[in-house]
């Protein structure tokens, strides 16, 4: 029999490990002997050398303890979900170590390169570069956050621009951006907006993230902080397509 010192020593962990290990019902704490010191066996370091394991491999410990009780079949198939949950962590991991790589050769926020081309597009068609970076702000939002629905509303998007009359419409909203939000031409370019979104979607509206999603309000909070104009169309547009 061995003491608890030894028995931490010969597993590999420390003497609190131990005890975190008997406070959590993880591994039974012996009686004491008559010398009043707690003595372990053989088996008591095999089950330490299991929980250690298991702990190493990022199981939580609430974990570790349902799997000790459970039988073969069930801690086999315990196993195979851990298993399964390690390897999405190391996808995700790989994931993010790609990501800082990209970083790393100033590739902060890479995008489909089909966003990167209508980015090129939008300069070449007169939007200011402000436009552009808000645009590509947006974007990298949408696809970091809701990669699922992101490519069918980068498409729409496109769609609308690549409509001339459509495009007049984004490069009007682009240029009142140093209007004065009382200024007639702000009201009117609402106006037009909520014509063109009616007609283009009719009365079920644009496509959109989902209610749950605070990305929307989030970019269009920064919109229309950074200019009254934009501001104003935001809250005509919002209230007339709402009647």
């Amino acid at each position: 029999m061995i003491t608890i010192g030894q028995l931490a020593g010969y597993v590999g962990v420390s003497v609190k490990t131990v005890r975190v290990y008997h406070d959590k019902g993880l591994l039974p704490e012996p009686e004491r002997d008559a010398s009043g010191y707690r003595r372990y066996g053989a088996n008591d370091a095999i089950e330490l050398i299991k929980i250690r394991t298991l702990a190493e491999a990022g199981v939580p410990l609430a974990r570790i303890r349902d799997l000790r009780s459970a039988e073969d079949a069930d801690f086999r198939r315990a196993l195979g979900e851990i298993e399964d949950e390690l390897t999405d962590r190391i996808r995700g991991l790989r994931t993010t170590r790609d990501r800082l790589r990209r970083l790393a050769t100033g590739r902060l926020a890479p995008l489909p390169a089909e966003v990167g081309a209508h980015l090129e597009l939008l300069a070449r068609w007169g939007f200011t570069p402000r436009w552009v970076d808000l645009q590509r702000d947006l974007w990298i939002l949408t696809f970091a956050t809701h990669p699922e629905r992101a490519a069918a509303l980068f498409r729409d998007q496109a769609e609308i621009l690549a409509d001339p009359a459509l495009r007049q419409l984004f490069l009007s909203y682009d240029r009142v951006y140093d209007l004065a939000a009382d200024d007639p031409r702000v009201d009117d370019l609402a106006r037009r907006i909520v014509e063109a979104t009616r007609e283009r979607y009719g009365p079920d509206g644009p496509p959109e993230l989902p209610a749950s999603s605070g990305i929307p309000a989030l970019v269009q909070g920064s919109v229309n902080a950074s200019a009254p104009a934009w501001q104003r169309i935001d809250t005509l547009v919002r209230a007339r397509l709402e009647r």
